[in-house]
């Protein structure tokens, strides 16, 4: 039945042939008028499903809390500047998140396939022709790289084990863990996703485990071995009216404090982008996301109320990235809490980097096989350890050059934050783009439906986030040494050589050339589709 529902959505049927990889088909030609981004009667890469819900599970939550539980409290309370405004920020941070959240599930069960954004922009815009794709390569090679949680887990490795490392042992450990997590996901697909999984599990468990033994302490007045408990707001002091003291209700403040839990949820749709190896892709699409936005909310919450049992407020505000390193040394002693807080971060880091090279390596491979990327059918294919080796190595070789080119400080901080601007300019494209497609194909099956105001609210949200950055800090002095708004310049400069290069490549060239660019359908050695763009003269 649903498979009847979806035909409009597909080109008409076409018989293809297995042929010999790097062997090429006859020519089907596409015009512009018959172009659709959305090629189902064309086999994606061959996986078999090995993702089932706990892994689909996994996948997300392990995307989305990673090592700022442990440090970002505390920027956010100083913001606030009380318990209650603290916590109805988060609330409101969950449910900005949420909306994001439901765009990403009515289209994840509206075009149940890898590739995430990159599917969704092309679905949304096949016009002009290409732009689109080519955006989403650009940011895919410039700016896929997975550099901060392999920086984190070096960190505190060499934290937990009490050692100084010079720079180069920092890079050096940093740039091994991403090998070495690129090297299980390119050779070991079953192992790597049992390792992801139980480092996942594991993350989940300390974070929980830290929470619940922060309120069991104070609620139970329990005293021994476990450090100097002092609790910094009694039970009592959780009144009404003492939870509102000193708020801060500066939109300025709030507004810095609200993005930062926002982001905290980053990686909700993380499951998109790898629907290709998910049984039932619909259905857990329609549980595992809300049950990880559930799980992730009810976390922070528990971190955040534990912050405050332990801890009082005014240390908090002043512990800027070491609220996490407050909490295990008043619950474990300074010994044991030196060890295992850094321990728990590196692991946490690690989980996080796992997934999301986990996906964004599928997401590399979606843009090679639409001919995007050089070198198309080997990046394309799934040999020979059925894996996505390739895109490994696509999102391998910034992540290293990331890590190990510039040096530690604002020049590094700065890379990192280039990479978000780019990123929300996508994610106002695809939900302005839902809205497109609603009018555009107002029939079309969606097992999953967003609620209207929740699109809006995302576009409102995009939009402020975008502009937010060329918001003068006080005293016009932002984080880093140069401009405040650099890294969104910058970030805007990319979208415009993007968009330069997509102009160049199918406009002036073909013009000059006497040729129009036109797809061909291939398929691989392995069973995988891939579309080659040629150049047809005399048209």
């Amino acid at each position: 039945m649903e498979t009847q529902e979806q035909q409009p959505l597909l080109r008409p049927s076409t018989q293809y042939h297995t042929i010999p990889e790097g062997h090429v088909q006859q020519p089907l030609s596409v015009s512009d008028e018959s172009h659709t981004p959305f090629p189902d009667s064309l086999p994606g890469a061959t996986y078999t499903k090995t993702l089932n819900w706990s892994s689909a599970y996994i996948l997300v939550v392990s995307r989305v809390i990673g090592s700022g539980i442990f440090a970002t409290p505390g920027s956010i309370v100083k913001s606030a500047g009380s318990i209650g405004l603290t916590l109805l920020v988060w609330l409101v941070g969950t449910v900005l998140s949420g909306c994001g959240l439901a765009v990403s599930m009515e289209y994840g069960c509206m075009l149940p396939r890898s590739g995430g954004e990159k599917v969704y922009l092309e679905y949304a815009f096949p016009r002009p022709r290409f732009l689109a794709s080519t955006l989403i390569a650009v940011q895919a090679v410039l700016l896929g790289f997975t550099a901060s949680n392999s920086i984190i887990f070096s960190k505190y490795t060499f934290f937990a084990l009490s050692v100084e490392p010079t720079e180069l042992q920092h890079k050096l450990l940093a740039i091994g863990l991403l090998t070495a997590i690129t090297i299980v996901h390119g050779v070991f697909l079953k192992t790597g996703i049992f390792v992801q999984n139980v480092l996942g599990w594991v993350k989940i468990f300390l974070i929980g485990a830290m929470s619940l033994t922060g309120i069991w302490v104070v609620f139970l007045r329990f005293s021994g071995d476990l450090g100097d408990i002092s609790p910094g707001s009694s039970v009592g002091t959780f009144s009404w009216d003492s939870i509102w003291e000193d708020s801060n209700w500066s939109w300025s403040l709030l507004s810095t404090a609200l993005f930062k839990v926002y982001y905290s949820y980053a990686g909700l749709s993380n499951i998109n982008n790898v629907l290709n190896e998910v049984h039932d892709p619909v259905g857990i699409v329609k549980t595992v996301c809300p049950t990880a936005l559930l799980t992730a909310g009810s976390l922070y919450f528990l971190a955040n109320l534990s912050y405050f049992l332990v801890i009082p407020i005014e240390e908090i505000k002043s512990s800027g990235e070491l609220v996490g390193a407050l909490l295990f040394e008043r619950l474990f002693g300074d010994h044991v809490g030196r060890i295992f807080f850094p321990l728990a971060i590196a692991i946490s880091a690690a989980g996080n980097v796992m997934v999301v090279t986990f996906a964004l390596a599928r997401v590399n491979q979606e843009i090679a096989r639409q001919g995007f990327l050089p070198w198309q059918n080997a990046l394309s294919s799934t040999k020979p350890f059925g894996t996505p080796l390739g895109g490994l190595i696509v999102h391998y070789i910034p992540s290293v050059l990331v890590i190990g080119l510039p040096p530690q400080g604002d020049v590094y901080n700065f890379i990192l934050d280039l990479e978000a601007y780019p990123g929300q300019v996508a994610a106002l494209a695809v939900t302005v783009g839902l809205l497109i497609i609603r009018y555009r194909e107002p029939n079309l099956p969606r097992p999953f439906k967003a609620w209207l105001p929740a699109i809006w609210l995302r576009v409102v949200v995009c939009l402020i986030l975008l502009v937010t950055p060329f918001v003068p800090p006080p005293n016009w002095q932002g984080d880093v040494d140069f401009f405040y708004a650099t890294y969104a310049l910058v970030g805007i400069g990319l979208i415009i050589f993007g968009i330069l290069y997509w102009y160049i490549w199918t406009v002036i060239l073909p013009r000059k050339g006497g040729y129009k660019l036109e797809e061909e359908k291939e398929i691989l050695a392995d069973g995988t589709g891939i579309i080659k763009l040629i150049r047809a003269y005399g048209i």
